[in-house]
């Protein structure tokens, strides 16, 4: 028996959440709607009724597909079949420096014979650098006069000028790594009739959720979940979405359709619908094969999540689905269930204001009791959260998917209405792509109903636990539960909305790869901690007084790039024993940056694939309250400090001990009776002195930091600024003595506990 549950434990789950889910609806039905309470109570509680049934019938098509997931084997060919490839690369309005990247990643993808590769740049803008670009890559470029069909207008027109049998289609920031072709050509070179295959769209920054909400290293990215699970669990019903780019596409199945679907403005989603309808069989891999760039504005989000909300309901009307010929009935039913998806703003709105509909307005939406809903509600709750974090491998949760809707949905119902009554809105509209726009206004206005929706939340939270206390019920516990998770997932969605800075003009990813630093003779040798375009933080095994006031040569390189360049440091830091350099490059030559880029962007993010642990409502809220009023802390120390404790002898007042040293600065001890001399001259070894002069006392600083009070009255500690810097800095046997000071420090704090004034030792003046 344990056997037996152990081998079928994902069937169980899904079989008690759908009897828990048939007996839940069953008592909803005919126990829960409040006749005879008023007109408002009853269609409150029809609506609310209505929307379980639509978020069930959506749960239903996702787990019947998630039950048994079919992960397409890459067929094993001989590359001399390898056929010609077209790369259709589409931009109206992005960037030139956007564009090189996701060409530089086309023309690097590997290929039996590259000469069958040909990469074209789809201008639907018609500018003269997009051409002038093409050129200096020795690529393709196609443009058109007439910009009819907007990009599947232009995707067609890249089609007519064109012949290779297979053809790639990626937006204009989505770079793709050298295994594309390699993995994606070989299924279409069996006997099965295949259309497409579509990858997932990775990205290579955080998405705004993650960023805006400190979570870039707890929670997946948002579309994650249904590029990594929910597409590829549509393999099943043959209903895998086109997304428009990182896909390969037969060009005789888009010649069987007419060419790309014109009268939508979700141009990829109606014409994979199309596809299939003419018996081509779609897949989607769950193997990342190309990285983006996620939205990073407020405004490009919603201006996205509007159109792809629009055209997903005005392709659902215009295809007329539920009767399209060549889709069965599991095909019609899966697409009906994802363009139903785009309602759920409306649904989020009505799990909402249904229970502040009772607790602020004394309007019943249900009857029940806590026992009630002990019964039949709790069960079926635990088990649909229990089979989503399951069936999606911890990439997404209930909670999740609630903070998702709620941050969403004031701003998709109204578009979604719209479409719905046959409102429509032609116009294809680009998302911005070329950095992220603070606009607080428009953030503010956004935040709007969530405040107040927040504000009514509190309200009804107050009045439950009046009601709670006067009538000595526990039913209205039901009521404050769900007001309290609803006040939680509104306060995310504020959190959201208020945003956070961008901090950087470039993103850094954490790449594995070694590299040396070079400066004057000496080589370093150390690995890369992240890497941006702008920059790199490497890692040493020991601190390194590394010239701030020149630049140094920095080479890096993986199993199959490398490059170099020449950078200035920015700042250091101690890490887990260990020292990490921050450089800014300054200069680069073409083929060393187009190297650079690959290292970047040819990999897989290092952002999270799955919910982390510490992901409670509990880290969410502390997350999003104390780290964002926290001050950030920016580093500007560039030189190694090293700790010596070591007493040596000085011209002006005997013996003194020298805390700390990086070259520039020092840190002395001296008795109290010298605290005011303004400069001192220590030995370091026979003819080499360091010259200093005072450069700020911190005595009261040092007092105001101990934890305990000390007397301070035979001490006095003070940093100078060390005048003879430049001397002493490249001086080698100074290096040698300092070095040799530092170890023996270390190796005495190693085999002692350590003293309570060493707490003053961690402080970073210097």
């Amino acid at each position: 028996m344990k056997k037996f549950i152990r081998e079928n434990k994902n069937k169980l789950l899904i079989l008690c959440t759908i009897i828990s889910t048939i007996i839940y609806l069953v008592w909803r039905i005919t126990a829960t709607i409040p006749l005879g309470l008023g007109k408002a109570s009853l269609i409150s509680g029809i609506a609310l009724l209505v929307v379980e049934i639509i978020g069930m019938f959506e749960a239903a098509i996702h787990f019947y597909n998630m039950s048994n997931i079919e992960y397409p084997k890459r067929p094993e060919v001989s590359e001399e079949l390898f056929p010609e490839v077209d790369i259709f690369v589409a931009t109206y309005n992005e960037p030139v420096k956007l564009l090189y990247k996701t060409i530089n990643g086309c023309i690097n993808m590997d290929y039996p014979d590259k000469k069958k590769v040909h990469i074209y740049i789809c201008d639907d803008g018609d500018r003269p650098e997009m051409k002038q670009l093409a050129k200096h890559m020795k690529i393709n470029y196609i443009t058109r006069s007439e910009r009819k069909g907007s990009k599947a207008g232009n995707l067609n027109n890249a089609i007519a000028n064109s012949k290779s049998p297979l053809i790639a289609t990626f937006d204009a920031d989505m770079i793709p790594m050298h295994g594309f072709l390699m993995e994606c050509v070989p299924y279409f070179l069996t006997e099965e009739k295949v259309g497409f295959i579509q990858t997932p769209q990775s990205f290579y920054n955080p998405d705004l959720f993650q960023f805006n909400l400190f979570s870039e290293n707890r929670i997946p990215n948002e579309q994650d979940y249904f590029y990594r699970d929910i597409q590829v669990s549509r393999n099943k019903s043959n209903s895998v979405i086109y997304g428009g780019t990182n896909t390969m596409i037969l060009r005789e199945a888009i010649k069987d359709i007419g060419g790309f679907y014109t009268k939508a403005i979700t141009e990829d989603f109606a014409t994979g619908i199309e596809i299939q309808s003419k018996g081509y069989k779609c897949y989607a891999i769950d193997k990342v094969l190309a990285s983006g760039l996620s939205p990073a504005d407020l405004k490009s989000l919603i201006k996205q999540r509007e159109r792809w909300a629009r055209g997903c309901i005005q392709t659902g009307r215009r295809l007329n689905i539920l009767f399209k010929k060549g889709l069965n009935l599991k095909q019609k039913l899966s697409y009906m269930s994802a363009i139903s998806y785009w309602y759920s703003g409306i649904k989020r709105l009505i799990y909402i204001i249904s229970p502040i509909l009772f607790a602020v307005f004394g309007v019943v939406v249900v009857k029940c009791t806590i026992l009630q809903v002990i019964i039949f509600w709790l069960p079926m709750y635990l088990l649909n959260d229990a089979s989503l974090k399951l069936l999606s491998k911890n990439i997404r949760t209930t909670k999740w998917t609630n903070i998702y809707d709620t941050i969403l949905f004031p701003s998709l119902i109204p578009p979604v209405i719209l479409e719905t009554l046959g409102i429509s809105q032609n116009k294809f509209l680009v998302t911005k792509k070329d950095g992220a726009v603070n606009d607080t206004k428009y953030q503010i206005k956004k935040a709007i109903p969530h405040i107040i929706l927040g504000i009514l939340s509190l309200i009804g939270i107050v009045n439950c636990f009046k009601l709670t206390f006067n009538k000595g019920s526990l039913t209205y516990l039901i009521l404050l539960f769900w007001l309290v998770a609803n006040l939680y997932n509104v306060l995310m969605a504020i959190f959201f909305m208020i945003g956070r800075k961008p901090h950087r003009s470039s993103e850094r990813s954490l790449v594995d790869a070694k590299c040396s630093i070079s400066y004057d003779d000496k080589k370093l040798e150390g690995v890369v901690y992240d890497l941006s375009e702008g920059g790199v933080a490497i890692i040493l095994d020991k601190s390194e007084n590394i010239p701030a006031e020149k630049l140094v040569d920095i080479k890096i390189s993986t199993e199959m790039y490398s490059c170099g360049f020449e950078a200035e440091i920015i700042y250091l830091e101690q890490l887990k024993g260990k020292s990490k350099y921050a450089f800014q490059l300054m200069r680069i030559e073409e083929n060393d940056y187009r190297q650079l880029l690959c290292i970047i962007y040819d990999r897989i993010s290092g952002l999270p694939k799955v919910i982390d642990k510490n992901s409670s409502i509990f880290d969410d809220l502390r997350e999003n309250i104390l780290t964002r009023s926290k001050k950030k802390f920016v580093y500007n120390r560039k030189r190694a400090r090293y700790q010596l404790r070591k007493k040596i002898d000085s011209k002006e007042c005997g013996e003194v001990v020298l805390m700390n040293f990086d070259y520039q600065y020092a840190l002395i001890k001296t008795y109290h009776k010298y605290s005011q001399l303004n400069k001192i001259t220590i030995h370091i070894c026979e003819g080499i002195n360091i010259k200093c002069t005072l450069k700020k006392k911190l005595n009261d600083e040092i007092q105001n930091r101990r934890s305990k009070p000390v007397n301070l009255l035979d001490e006095s500690v003070q940093l100078y600024s060390v005048d003879n810097y430049e001397e002493i800095s490249e001086n080698e046997e100074v290096k040698k003595i300092i070095l040799n000071w530092s170890d023996e420090y270390k190796k005495n704090q190693n085999s002692k506990k350590k003293e309570p004034s060493d707490e003053f030792n961690e402080m970073a003046y210097l």
